[in-house]
Formats: C-alpha cells, structure tokens, sequence
C-alpha cells in the first residue's frame, strides 16, 4: 500500500494566475466561540460561511479556560502547549480585510489576545502559518463558561463538522466545569 505525504499548504497567498497580484487573504485556525460561523459573523459584518475550510487539527496543544472575558462576563477558551494533546476546530481562509476586525473581537489591542502562528492538520493537508489566537494574561484556575458561550461553541463544533466524540468531549468538559463552581 502506497502512502502519500500530507500536502503543505503555506498561509502566504499565492499569486493570481491572471494578473500576478498577491490574493489576499489569511489562514486562521478557530477553537472557541469563532467555530461559529453565525457567531463571527455578528463581530465581522459580512456572512463567514464561505470562508470555512473544514474541520481541523491542532496538535501539541490543550483547551483551557484561562481567560476571563468581561464582555461576556464569563471563562474564554485559550490554548495552552501540551506535547500529548491536540485541539480540534474550524479553519477559515479569511479575506485580508477581515483581520483588523478578528483582532478587535480578540482584544489584541488591549492584550486579551495575542496572534500565535501555529501548523494545522485538515484533511488530508498540512497548513502552516496558521493564524490564532492564545491569551496574553492566563488566569491561574479556569473560570467556567457561561449558558451562551457554552452554546455558542458547541454550536459552531456541530455546524462544521467537527468529530462527534471530540463534540461530547467538548460539552463534557464545559459542563464539567460549570458544576465544580456552582
């Protein structure tokens, strides 16, 4: 049986075969709440649907909620390097124009977030150069998830495919979390 190399697929836009100009657009790696494709598209403006590539693969990292988010009053997932763990979610091939605004909903500016550029398994290929987004400033203990944050993300882990199993692990672990601190 022949096995083939994953293909390596580079976040740096290829050029237009039509006019040699530098399409631009980003790769981006989602594990939260921006799973949603309904739910990034409220903080972007514009529908987000298209720009889904599929179910993806984080390898050498864990979930956490080490975030505490007062927009939402409520724990945030972050991710957190961990050699035996990996983290499923949903990469989309953003339009150039769109970062500015994914980092304002990431609170890059006031040091919520910070860009990580991580290499992501989907499909059968390998994208490297994979924005995402890890917390700046981690709390010491998770804080849970509120109701809608909790929705928000299983939804967006359902609406694009991602496996079943890690679905259940997902909703496990948030409700997990909720009864330890109610």
């Amino acid at each position: 049986m022949l096995t083939s190399e994953p293909e390596i697929v580079s976040s740096i836009a290829p050029a237009s075969p039509t006019t040699g100009e530098i399409a631009p657009f980003f790769y981006y790696f989602a594990y939260g709440s921006c799973m949603c494709p309904v739910d990034l598209k409220r903080s972007l403006g514009e529908n987000t649907h298209p720009y889904v590539v599929g179910p993806a693969t984080l390898k050498g990292y864990r979930l956490g909620f080490h975030y505490y988010s007062a927009k939402r009053r409520c724990g945030a997932l972050d991710i957190l390097p961990d050699a035996h763990s990996e983290v499923q979610g949903v990469l989309y091939r953003l339009p150039w124009h769109l970062s500015d605004r994914l980092d304002q909903r990431e609170g890059v500016q006031q040091n919520g977030y910070r860009h990580e550029s991580v290499a992501i398994a989907c499909g059968t290929q390998q994208y490297v150069g994979v924005r995402t987004y890890v917390v700046v400033k981690k709390t010491p203990t998770e804080i849970p998830p509120n109701d809608w944050y909790f929705n928000v993300v299983l939804r967006g882990a359902v609406t694009c495919q991602l496996p079943e199993t890690y679905c259940w692990q997902l909703f496990d672990y948030m409700r997990g979390l909720q009864s330890a601190c109610a």
